[in-house]
């Protein structure tokens, strides 16, 4: 095949002396062997995006190697000393249970060291939400997570965190990036100062429990704690670290681990996919309720942000509730909390994002506070918490299976996520209830909400060009029905418009631009 030149030009650049001979030797080898894997790896850089750098391992522009990453921690590290200039400049790391996070996790600190900028790097893999909570624990400018979420075992990732704790947004990533792009490879300071780099674990693991049990703990009586049956899994991932000891030290004991799960392992042995969200991914665990009589199983991803959560429904069968399904009990409970303590005077807000369900907007509007809806992804609600520091944040999440318990941690949040839903099943199974049943007394108080998520993968160029072209067409010619239903309004976050379909009328939209399509229709 033909390789296009600007992708040959790039491709020489990484035969230069630059480049180890091993990240050298794996180029050549795609050059006699698979042109198109090596079209795949330099065809672009890798980007940033909702949830931060990630993609496959690997030599290459578009690859995770330390190269990438150690161009993007010089960038940072430049962009640090230019906007804190007379400051000690700290930052701290964490990585997950990937294959090369440890390493990769290294050349970071090394890199953030060679340029004079202290360096707290966990000694062992933890959870991301642990990262978000000790960057603003120990005082950090910002903070590193190696992470590739719940994606397949070849990817891996680099998240970026400031010193609110939360991810990077507009118009800081835009800046950071500019400065990475304006850099050569031989400008990286790989040479570490260890000096620098000081490893750490239990004090900052302890503090993150103890916050946990404490923003997410709501009094519940301790015969309720023990009546409850939970089985729990960390699908091979980070959550291992925090999860056991967050529900001991909170009282629940009954916690059964699914064994063959337990121990973190990159290559995710047991599982297709590593993600909650999908009911296969769970299947050990339910099959472990059935075997236990447990009432509720709650699973993580591999950095454990993500929750997934089945209850018996009324019928007494497990069943795998979504995203939307338990952020809307859990924002419930947390609004009802502050309500009975009196702490509601309009000046809370609960968060949401636009790909979320509309139920949050009722909840807010019955308990008189406001909900605050973002772009895809939580640093938008983290944004919200930064930019208004007046108001309280209740809790918030996104259809993605995440959520936020107050602001401790200013990311998707498994570990306290999985205390509420204890929280929540506990009290309710007490009183002759369910996490089930709740469910369908909020639906009964608020409408029933109904989702079912479809996600398509396109991968490589073709697949972006794909992409490109799908999102093209939908503008050009816009969809007049979904489901046999007309669709009514159209909302484009790249064009920053929200148009109605029957009277043809025009509206702005207030809300940072993404190349995101919205389109409704009565039923």
């Amino acid at each position: 095949m033909n390789i296009d030149p600007n992708i040959l030009d790039k491709v020489n650049i990484w035969l230069t002396p630059t480049f180890d001979n091993q990240t050298q030797e794996e180029i050549k080898e795609m050059m006699s062997s698979s042109p198109a894997q090596l079209e795949d790896s330099f065809y672009k850089n890798l980007e940033f995006g909702t949830g931060g750098m990630r993609g496959i391992m690997g030599a290459g522009t578009n690859r995770i190697n330390k190269y990438t990453l150690g161009k993007n921690t010089q960038g940072l590290s430049d962009y640090l000393k230019k906007t804190f200039p007379e400051e000690t400049l700290k930052v701290v790391i964490a990585y997950d249970c990937r294959h090369n996070s440890d390493t990769l996790a290294k050349v970071v600190a090394d890199v953030f060291s060679a340029n004079g900028i202290k360096v707290y790097l966990f000694s062992e893999l933890r959870p991301t939400p642990e990262l978000s909570f000790a960057l603003k624990y120990l005082n950090c400018h910002a903070g590193i997570v190696l992470t590739a979420s719940h994606n397949p075992p070849e990817y891996n990732g680099y998240k970026v965190y400031w010193q609110d704790g939360g991810q990077l947004v507009p118009p800081q990533d835009g800046e950071i990036i500019k400065l990475i792009e304006s850099l050569q490879y031989s400008d990286i300071k790989f040479e570490a100062n260890e000096n620098l780099i000081e490893y750490i674990n239990q004090e900052v693991d302890d503090a993150f429990v103890n916050s946990t049990v404490e923003n997410a703990s709501f009094n519940t009586p301790q015969n309720a704690k023990d009546n409850l049956k939970i089985v729990y899994t960390p699908l091979h991932g980070t959550s291992v670290k925090s999860v056991p000891a967050v529900l001991a030290k909170a009282g629940y004991n009954n916690v059964n681990i699914v064994k063959e799960q337990e121990v973190p392992d990159g290559n995710f042995p047991t599982v297709k996919s590593p993600n909650p969200e999908e009911p296969e991914a769970l299947a050990m665990a339910t099959a472990l309720a059935e075997k236990v009589g447990a009432d509720i199983v709650v699973g993580t991803d591999p950095d454990s942000d993500r929750v997934g959560v089945a209850v018996r429904n009324l019928e007494g069968e497990m069943v795998l509730l979504n995203g939307n399904q338990t952020m809307v009990i859990m924002t419930a409970f947390l609004l009802e909390k502050w309500k009975q303590a009196g702490k509601i005077n309009g000046n809370q807000f609960i968060g949401s994002t636009i790909v979320s369900t509309p139920m949050m907007l009722e909840l807010a509007s019955a308990y008189e506070v406001e909900c605050k809806v973002g772009l895809t992804g939580f640093k938008w609600i983290a944004k919200f918490i930064k930019d208004f520091p007046n108001q309280e944040f209740i809790g918030g999440g996104e259809e993605s299976f995440g959520y936020m318990v107050g602001d401790a941690v200013r990311d998707k949040d498994a570990v306290s996520a999985i205390l509420l839903v204890c929280e929540i099943a506990a009290i309710a199974k007490a009183n002759g209830s369910s996490l089930y049943q709740e469910l369908l007394n909020l639906y009964v108080d608020f409408g029933l909400y109904k989702e079912h998520l479809i996600s398509l993968t396109k991968k490589g160029i073709s697949g972006l060009q794909e992409i490109n072209q799908m999102m093209m067409d939908l503008r050009e010619n816009p969809m007049q029905e979904i489901n046999g239903e007309r669709v009514v309004m159209i909302e484009d976050y790249q064009n920053s418009t929200a148009k109605n379909m029957i009277s043809g009328e025009v509206e702005n939209l207030n809300i940072p631009k993404s190349n995101v399509l919205d389109g409704r229709a009565h039923v």
